[in-house]
């Protein structure tokens, strides 16, 4: 059932997050495209986030339909929220290297938040079950957390300011979308570079288990947890390359090393816990970086988009990078179950060899083939800082022809 909530919720997002996208292309004011949608996103946000956590005492038929109802209505609220924030990055600043600083700082948010929250939300389900709330230990847990993240998105909003590019509404139609679309191939490109974060959702899923059975110490989550804080440590180092490097050859280079560390990982295997948590630190290291350097590669294909075709489609591109992210998201949440079905996993019980290998590749070897992939795909992309101050310096000029 939960596999079929992602799915049906996957379709809905297929539908819903471009006519989110074309709607916010669409409605601009004398306040801006993206950033007035940061005031109020974050209460929907926050209330459905907390509403997926909160189980009634209802039929197990009235359980499913809550769920169902609940995580579609997150993704919806969510849509509203994600596209500006990484849409106001194109608007904040024309600059390629200021771009990639706001966003290299936007991704460090992202993982130290992540990593954040996995190393607090067991300690905080800990607490409160051991405080007569066990049947409630998620909700007040996501409650809290909850109203941390307004406070933060508040700030988000109230510290940023947007340039307006034009108070003219722009008329967008479902013809223009497609067309923007197939002009940007190297959105799609990038968008496929998102997906496959896939791989490293299903680790993040699988480690638990890791931790667990192979490692006979499930409490190494929290560690693990500090380690994603951490590694987001490495987005500073991003502006430093960026300035002497084209952001296409620092990503090869990462994914290359990742590459290869997983491969040593997997040839010394995980009899010492503090070898594993070293190279569970270089790997997440290596991954977390490229988070920042794909996001602005996406964002410079925003004037490639507009130079093809003469329509500005910011909310179109990072739209996308929405989708894409919440379909890996999903799409290793319904592998997860499948996996641990193939190795033979077994609840509670001493696992077989057989399935402690299997757990053991998902970690070490497992994203070494995303990273692979990644490799593969960009072998097609050639559009760098070069070609992309060469779209601008057209748009430029195309708007000097206006005047």
């Amino acid at each position: 059932m939960a596999s079929a909530i992602f799915l049906i919720a996957r379709l809905w997002d297929a539908i819903f997050d471009p006519l989110v996208s074309g709607f916010i292309d669409k409605h601009r004011s004398a306040k801006g495209k993206f950033r007035k949608y940061m005031k109020f996103a974050p209460i929907f946000v926050i209330v459905s986030t907390i509403a997926c956590f909160f189980a009634p005492d209802i039929s197990m038929t009235g359980k499913i339909v809550y769920a169902g109802a609940t995580y579609l209505l997150w993704g919806t609220c969510y849509a509203f929220s994600d596209i500006p924030f990484w849409s106001l990055s194109t608007v904040i600043s024309t600059d390629g290297q200021t771009r990639t600083n706001l966003l290299t700082t936007a991704n460090l948010g992202v993982f130290g938040g992540i990593g954040a929250v996995g190393f607090i939300f067991p300690l905080m389900l800990t607490y409160f079950k051991q405080h007569n709330a066990p049947t409630t230990s998620y909700l007040i847990s996501v409650a809290i957390l909850m109203v941390i993240g307004f406070i933060l998105m508040e700030v988000g909003y109230r510290y940023t300011k947007e340039r307006i590019i034009s108070q003219e509404a722009e008329k967008v139609t479902t013809k223009d979308i497609i067309e923007s679309v197939k002009a940007n191939k190297y959105m799609l490109i990038i968008l496929i570079i998102f997906f496959l974060k896939i791989f490293m959702e299903m680790v993040n899923n699988i480690i638990v288990y890791f931790f667990a059975y192979n490692m006979a110490d499930a409490n190494l989550m929290s560690v693990f947890g500090l380690i994603g804080t951490a590694s987001a440590l490495g987005f500073f180092l991003i502006p430093v390359l960026t300035k002497k490097f084209k952001k296409i050859q620092i990503l090869r280079v990462l994914l290359i090393s990742d590459i290869v560390l997983r491969v040593i990982f997997f040839m010394t295997g995980y009899r010492h816990v503090v070898i594993v948590f070293i190279f569970l630190a270089l790997t997440q290291l290596l991954y977390s970086a490229t988070g920042p350097l794909v996001s602005a590669m996406l964002a410079e294909t925003v004037e490639y988009s507009e130079a093809k075709t003469g329509k500005r489609f910011e909310a179109i591109v990072f739209g996308g990078q929405t989708f894409a992210s919440k379909l890996a998201i999903a799409a290793a949440g319904a592998m997860t179950g499948i996996m641990l079905s193939v190795l033979g996993y077994q609840a509670n019980v001493t696992q077989s060899s057989t399935t402690l290998t299997g757990l053991f590749i998902i970690i070490s070897i497992l994203p070494a083939l995303g990273s692979l992939l990644r490799l593969l795909i960009l072998s097609k992309y050639d559009y760098t800082e070069t070609e992309f101050r060469e779209c601008q310096r057209i748009i430029a000029e195309r708007k000097m022809q206006k005047k």
